[in-house]
Parts: C-alpha cells; sequence; structure tokens
C-alpha cells in the first residue's frame, strides 16, 4: 500500500485509551490480531495484519517497534514479539538505530557508478552473519558500461562466498532471479551507498510502487537520498523486501573482532578447519589456519590485508567514544 494512500484496515483503527489501537482487522473491534509492521511513523507504526488489511496503530510510551517485527494485538495493547535477524548501525552522529529485523537476506547492492566505499562489501557481509542473516551482492545497473567487468571482478573475489546478482532496474534483467531468493515468505533488506539505485530496483520489483528517485550529484559523483525511512513490500511470490535509506558507511553496532575473524568473506575453508585457538584473530597466532592458508596462497595476501584493515576499524573508538560527527573510513580491498 502506497504511504500516501489509507486502506480500509487504517480507516477502522481508532485511539485506545492505553496508549495502544485497536486494530479492527476481521476479527472486529477488540479482537486479537497479529502482523508485521510495514512503516515506522514515529509514535505510530503502520502493520499489515495476517489477515490482509492494514492497521495503524499507535505505540505505547517508551514501547519500540521497527520495520519487520511481528506484532499481536490484544485488546487495546500491541506486543512486539521477539525478533532475529536484526539490522543495526550508527548514524553520523554515532546513535544506535534499528533499521529491520526478522531479515533472512540482506542485499547489497553495488554498481559502477557511484562505487562503494573501500571496504563495503567485506564489512556488510560480516554484519550480515554476525545477525544470522544471509547475505547477497547484487551489481545493479548492469546494462552500463563497465557493469560487467565490475561483476567479474566481485566473482572472483567473492564467488565462493556469497551469491551474486546482476540486475538492471532499466531493462528488468536478473528480476526475477531476486525474486526467487525472496520467495516463499523470506524477508530481505537492499542496502548501499546513495544513487547505486535500490529505489529503481524496488519500483521494478514492485508493481506500481512509484518510490522517489533521485539523481546523482554532478558535483561529487554521489546519490542524493530519496529514501528517508524504512518501508516494507509485498513480491509476487511472496517475498518481503525493506528499502532503507542510503547506507554511505556500515558503521559496526554488536560487530566485534571474532566476528570478524569468523565471519570474514574468503576465510570459510580455513575457519571450517579451525585454528589452535578459539579466540585466533588470524594475525600472528600459532597455528592459525587462515595464515596457514595464507602462506600456501588459498588465501590472497590482499584479502588478509583487507581483513586487517577491518579489524583495525573495530578496534578504533566508537564515534560517541571520539566526540566527532564524522564515519571512520574503512580500509578494505
Amino acid at each position: 500500500m502506497s504511504r500516501r494512500g489509507r486502506s480500509r484496515g487504517d480507516r477502522g483503527a481508532r485511539p485506545g485509551a492505553a496508549g495502544g489501537r485497536k486494530g479492527t482487522g476481521e476479527g472486529g473491534e477488540g479482537a486479537e490480531a497479529a502482523g508485521r509492521v510495514v512503516a515506522h511513523h514515529g509514535v505510530a507504526v503502520l502493520v499489515r495484519l495476517d489477515s490482509g488489511e492494514t492497521a495503524q496503530l499507535w505505540l505505547a510510551p517508551g514501547q519500540r517497534a521497527v520495520v519487520g517485527d511481528r506484532v499481536e494485538t490484544r485488546g487495546e495493547r500491541i506486543e512486539v514479539l521477539p525478533a532475529h535477524g536484526v539490522l543495526r548501525r550508527r548514524d553520523a552522529r554515532g546513535r544506535e538505530r534499528t533499521i529491520a529485523v526478522n531479515l533472512d537476506v540482506l542485499g547489497i547492492v553495488i554498481a559502477p557508478e557511484p562505487r562503494e566505499p573501500p571496504g563495503y562489501v567485506d564489512r556488510g557481509i560480516v554484519i550480515a552473519r554476525t545477525a544470522s542473516i544471509e547475505p547477497r551482492l547484487i551489481v545493479n545497473k548492469c546494462d552500463l558500461e563497465g557493469a560487467e567487468a565490475l561483476a567479474e571482478r566481485l566473482e572472483s573475489i567473492y564467488g565462493g562466498s556469497v551469491a551474486l546478482h546482476r540486475v538492471s532496474a532499466r531493462t528488468g534483467e536478473g528480476r526475477e532471479d531476486l525474486r526467487e531468493a525472496l520467495a516463499g515468505g523470506r524477508l530481505g533488506a537492499l542496502v548501499g551507498p546513495s544513487g547505486v539505485g535500490k529505489s529503481s530496483l524496488l519500483n521494478a520489483l514492485v508493481e506500481d510502487l512509484e518510490l522517489a528517485i533521485g539523481p546523482l550529484n554532478r558535483g561529487s559523483g554521489q546519490g542524493r537520498h530519496t529514501t528517508t525511512t524504512a518501508t516494507l513490500h509485498l513480491l509476487e511470490g511472496g517475498g518481503l523486501l525493506v528499502d532503507t535509506a542510503g547506507f554511505k558507511d556500515f558503521i559496526a553496532v554488536d560487530v566485534g573482532t571474532l566476528d570478524a575473524a569468523r565471519h570474514f568473506p574468503g576465510f570459510e575453508a580455513a575457519v571450517e578447519r579451525g585454528c589452535r585457538f578459539r579466540d585466533c584473530l588470524h594475525r600472528s597466532e600459532p597455528g592459525c589456519a587462515v595464515l596457514d592458508a595464507l602462506a600456501r596462497e588459498d588465501i590472497e595476501a590482499r584479502r588478509h590485508r583487507a581483513y586487517l584493515g577491518l579489524l583495525a576499524d573495530l578496534e578504533a573508538p566508537t564515534l560517541r567514544d571520539r566526540g566527532t560527527r564524522g564515519p571512520p573510513r574503512p580500509k578494505g580491498s
């Protein structure tokens, strides 16, 4: 449903007395109903009930809910159910933000222009895996010059670690493969720097969506943010997809050096064999399976350098500790 429109479920919802709002749904006023948060509007959330209707529900004071949350309405109260697959980040001021929950797939969208910051893909994959979310690489704008060379380079680096999709929001190439990856009720999110075409891709995937699309900034070559808040949309085949604001940088939350050591792309075979020490950071520790693989050239030296750069970022003081507004520049491949 467009954020501009109001469904029958929206019109039927009215304020409750305890900071909640009764979702009328098919069960009538006051009946229990379950659903999923599809948009957040400050003190209220838009919920798509399992009945198929939508309702705007007020949150109680201090209550939090984000896109993807499963909720139950019990009389005049909303209960937010426990979640998995949580995508969180720090904003430019160091504040922690939960973007979406209950995610099954994280699509990391990149394009020939604008290019992603160094280390962006590595960081995204580690963040996804740490949260038990399946990462996938999406090369958008594959109709542009340079796209095939980019896809081949990424395939050579990440082909053994994650699935890679070549797509074009303009021509529709690869669209059905993405829908199939989310079929059967899987919930996914698209993240990527502004300007890589996430909104255009959503427009191609979701019928009659018509999200605002902003041009690249001619001076900087970067995209302008056209999405300001996360929203959830239904796909053909039963999948669900979250649109998020542009992620210029991943500033990790709930990710530490051991998470990077266990989940860095390209280290999978070595990590599975196991190091001598369970807390091995693959730097200089004896009996390190990753360093052994590096010595055999099963792992490329540039990948290990990219990993060490990510470790350095994770060990650096947080934005809040440094008292600065600017995000750290990732080191990477």
